[in-house]
């Protein structure tokens, strides 16, 4: 693994925004930027051709023109261009193996109301090896809110959503909202009232302290908000991330043979959150 945050950029606003944004978390972390483009009919270069010739022309300018904005903004991060000869997909998989963090741009349809994701976006996301943001234009411009939020299933370990969240706070050096959504058992909600939500909560509560305490002593100076809430998980993270920074969710790995698979909370957060959406494999 390589110590670079990796962009895809298509030549499209969203992708630009997703640079802009790779760009700070990559100086926060002190790692290098890598802006990628894949087109599957990228030519060989060759160097003896006249530079009206040249086949590569437009996908050399969306990397290159990328890169002059962001050299301007970050003079002292390290950038590399990055041109595959591949379909976008592959391409995106590979770079994510090879990196620290990829980010991909996503089409919103307006503010607040939901990501528009291909095919691509979302094969990458349910396949990447490494943690994957999606950021989508006008987000960059709407100010910093001062917190992050971590969506916790509490079933099963969770260590690379919890590493990569606390890191994530420590480098922002922001809090970090610590959030688990349960809903009440059904059958026992219809005749336990007020009772059965106080044990669902206080049962949650448990877990969650037992979660996030090694953290806490791993990472003491983040300042740790934790939240249970007793809807779905998927509402859950949605709302509490309103006036986020960034919402960070786990996917869970699968077997190859069973196929790539999206959980609701993932869907749910990259299809309706109103701010960056991380989402990180875990075992």
């Amino acid at each position: 693994m390589e110590q670079v945050v990796t962009v895809g950029l298509d030549g499209s606003p969203e992708s630009l925004a997703a640079a802009h944004w790779a760009a700070d978390e990559a100086e926060r972390r002190e790692l290098a930027l890598r802006l990628t483009h894949a087109w599957i009919l990228l030519a060989p270069p060759t160097p003896d051709s006249p530079a009206a010739d040249d086949q590569n022309y437009w996908a050399k300018r969306i990397v290159h023109d990328a890169h002059t904005e962001l050299a301007r903004d970050h003079p002292k991060l390290t950038i590399i261009e990055d041109l595959v000869a591949d379909e976008a997909e592959p391409a995106l998989l590979d770079a994510a193996a090879h990196s620290r963090l990829l980010v991909l741009g996503s089409r919103g349809l307006d503010r607040v109301a939901s990501f528009f994701l291909g095919d691509t976006g979302l094969h990458t996301i349910a396949r990447a090896e490494r943690p994957v943001v999606l950021m989508r234009a006008g987000q960059e411009a709407e100010g910093r809110r001062r917190h992050v939020v971590v969506g916790l299933s509490l079933h099963g370990p969770q260590d690379n959503l919890l590493e990569f969240a606390y890191v994530t706070a420590f480098t922002r050096d922001v809090p970090l909202h610590a959030v688990h959504g349960r809903k009440p058992d059904g059958a026992r909600a219809a005749t336990g009232g007020d009772d059965t939500a106080r044990d669902t909560m206080e049962r949650a509560r448990r877990e969650l302290d037992e979660v996030l305490r090694p953290w806490r002593e791993k990472f003491p100076r983040v300042k740790v908000v934790d939240e249970i809430r007793l809807e779905s998980p998927a509402r859950a993270v949605v709302q509490a991330a309103a006036d986020s920074d960034l919402l960070m969710v786990g996917r869970r790995k699968h077997p190859p043979a069973l196929g790539p698979r999206l959980g609701p909370v993932v869907q749910a957060a990259a299809h309706h959150a109103g701010c960056p959406v991380a989402v990180v494999p875990h075992e």
